[in-house]
């Protein structure tokens, strides 16, 4: 399956080093977001570009799995000058074979750097002012995540309006997801960040955090008042449902045995170790996988993607309702494949997506079907 190409680069002056995975491009081109770590590593961004081709071809969207990462503080002054060498030295592949995207620690503002240094239709996500559609801002991939996990309880006989909620992960995709499921009518009882858990078992007022996050940043949950515990005791919380938005391999075997909940639905990616899937499905806990969740911000990827080089914006209603479409049902049949085959839904979903991938490099000649394989880990 891949990776196709894997580019690693660096700058002397900033000390930047980078890295642009193209995993498989037999649907289209590279397409995936970029992050900024200081501890980012090259096995980190295969996993996350393998996981994008799965996403693409779950969501049966035309393009492939890539993704980029910056192995550099994003809190550093020098966060411009880092990205812009960044840009500057993978000029030969951007837009030809992958165009950025935004990922964990990059922003709207970051993606117009990339266009200043590279030019027009060489990133997504650019700020309104540029033409572009604001992902962050307007929460795309949190509100599909809430699509994906009323669907996923309704299928479960767990209606949403009676659910307690646990949300991993207060940034980009936790916010999002937790407005919107206050909105379906879900009850949030527990929130954490890198600071702490915010729990609250008659729940918390979701309107009030978002606008405290804007403030303080992660210090918002000691901002709102209430029980702030440790991070790590959100996975053991009574809730009926879990989200993991946060970091990968955080829900480790240890949390699959103690958890109460009875769905879990990924909005990070990879957040769930494999043991911890397997555990999660002996106990007959359904877990909706991540490239299914959390693909909003590939539709509105798509839409940008289609729109970069036109002088017209993406209408915002026109992504929001493809994202409900394909993410409820995506969620609903990968739980059905999976209760009907007797595997993870993990698997259940792999094997969906690697069946649409392993067809196009059929077609196009790269490999015979049966000898196409995949580790589902």
């Amino acid at each position: 399956m891949g990776p196709e190409k894997v580019v690693c680069v660096s700058d002397r002056r900033t000390g930047m080093r980078g890295v642009l995975v193209l995993d498989n491009t037999a649907r289209g081109m590279g397409k995936g977001g970029t992050r900024m770590s200081p501890t980012l590593t090259v096995a980190e961004v295969s996993r996350l570009a393998r996981t994008m081709t799965w996403k693409w071809a779950a969501v049966d969207l035309f393009h492939g799995g890539a993704k980029a990462g910056i192995r550099f503080d994003p809190g550093s002054p020098d966060k411009e000058a880092a990205l812009r060498a960044f840009a500057r030295a993978l000029r030969n592949e951007v837009p030809a074979e992958y165009v950025f995207g935004l990922d964990m620690g990059l922003v709207e503002d970051d993606a117009a750097i990339i266009l200043d240094e590279l030019g027009r239709g060489t990133a997504v996500g650019l700020p309104r002012a540029l033409g572009g559609l604001p992902y962050d801002e307007l929460g795309i991939t949190g509100f599909g995540v809430a699509e994906a996990t009323d669907a996923a309880a309704s299928a479960q006989g767990l209606s949403l309006g009676s659910a307690r909620v646990a949300i991993q992960g207060y940034g980009a995709v936790g916010w999002a997801a937790a407005r919107r499921l206050a909105e379906l009518g879900a009850t949030v009882v527990a929130v954490s960040n890198a600071e702490g858990c915010l729990h609250d078992p008659d729940g918390i007022d979701v309107g009030r955090l978002a606008a405290l996050r804007e403030q303080y940043g992660d210090g918002c949950l000691r901002e709102h008042g209430g029980a702030v515990l440790d991070a790590e005791a959100i996975l053991r919380l009574d809730a009926d449902i879990l989200l993991p938005c946060a970091r990968e391999d955080l829900v480790d075997e240890d949390a699959a045995r103690a958890t109460t909940v009875r769905l879990v639905v990924e909005g990070a990616n990879l957040p769930t170790t494999p043991a911890a899937k397997e555990v999660l499905h002996a106990r007959g806990i359904p877990l909706v996988p991540d490239f299914i969740a959390n693909a909003g911000g590939i539709v509105a990827a798509a839409h940008s993607m289609d729109a970069r080089l036109s002088p017209f914006t993406v209408d915002p209603a026109d992504v929001l309702a493809m994202v409900t479409a394909k993410l409820r049902e995506n969620a609903v049949a990968v739980l059905h494949a999976s209760a009907q085959h007797g595997v993870t839904p993990h698997v259940a979903a792999q094997q969906m997506a690697e069946e649409r991938v392993a067809e196009a490099m059929r077609l196009r000649g790269q490999v015979a079907v049966d000898r196409v394989s995949v580790d589902v880990g």
